[in-house]
């Protein structure tokens, strides 16, 4: 199974899961030509497309997904604010499992400024368990048995402030990003409360152009839980088979 990143900023997120067989999408925040470049323009093993919230960056060619012919999963409340009403949309409620292809799938509730978001824990066989949450401020669940973990890692509070107090950003940006975006050292308290012993790993998503520091975050949370940690830069592939532990 691989990881391939195909987009993970706010100018588009784009992940796919995908083995001999099959792929899912994990947004579609990024061009569609992309994703069929990324898929050697075969498209007929895409099982499905996943959506965590209807912010532009994680869902801009929803409806080339659509048409397509592929199928989209996603909340109630992102499918109404995005004004989608498709056979191929799927509506989704949190803590309630479902199977996409060979991928079974539990949505959880997230927090950020929109409608109804989501995230993801993923489990195939080829994969073990993998979690993906992005674009939230906060988790509230722990997890057990984790394989692979896809988490937010958007901010340092201290580089904010710092750019706050040199003028490059304004002040009313940092209540939005406090209430939307999950904060260095929050990553690193819920990686502290979850079991990572077979947790082989690590991938931080979505870091902020201006208010993250990608160096410093991978040292960091290496050190802190022993694991392979990756940034998710636009065509990172990473193998996500199961390790036997």
């Amino acid at each position: 199974m691989k990881l391939k990143i195909l987009g993970s900023s706010s100018s588009g997120n784009c992940y796919l899961l995908q083995n001999k067989t099959e792929t899912l999408v994990l947004e579609c925040g990024v061009k569609w030509n992309e994703v069929k470049k990324a898929l050697n323009f075969n498209m007929t093993n895409i099982c499905g497309c996943l959506i965590t919230h209807e912010h532009k960056d994680h869902c801009k060619y929803i409806k080339d997904v659509l048409k397509a012919g592929i199928d989209i999963y996603s909340t109630k409340g992102t499918l109404k604010a995005l004004k989608i009403d498709s056979h191929r949309s799927h509506v989704i409620e949190y803590l309630k499992p479902f199977k996409v292809g060979g991928y079974s799938i539990l949505p959880f509730q997230t927090k950020h400024d929109c409608e109804e978001p989501v995230g993801f824990l993923i489990q195939h066989e080829d994969m073990g368990t993998l979690l993906f949450a992005t674009d939230t401020y906060y988790l509230e669940y722990k997890f057990e048995n984790l394989n692979h973990i896809l988490v937010e890692c958007n901010y340092s509070l201290d580089i904010l402030n710092k750019n706050i107090e040199a003028g490059k950003i304004h002040p009313a940006f940092k209540n939005r990003v406090l209430q939307s975006h999950f904060e260095f050292d929050n990553v690193k308290n819920f990686l502290k409360a979850n079991n990572l012993a077979q947790v082989a790993n690590i991938v931080l998503l979505h870091l902020s152009n201006d208010n993250s520091d990608s160096a410093r975050f991978k040292t960091e949370i290496e050190k802190l839980t022993g694991k392979l940690v990756h940034i998710a830069d636009k065509g990172l592939e990473i193998d996500i088979g199961l390790y036997p532990f």
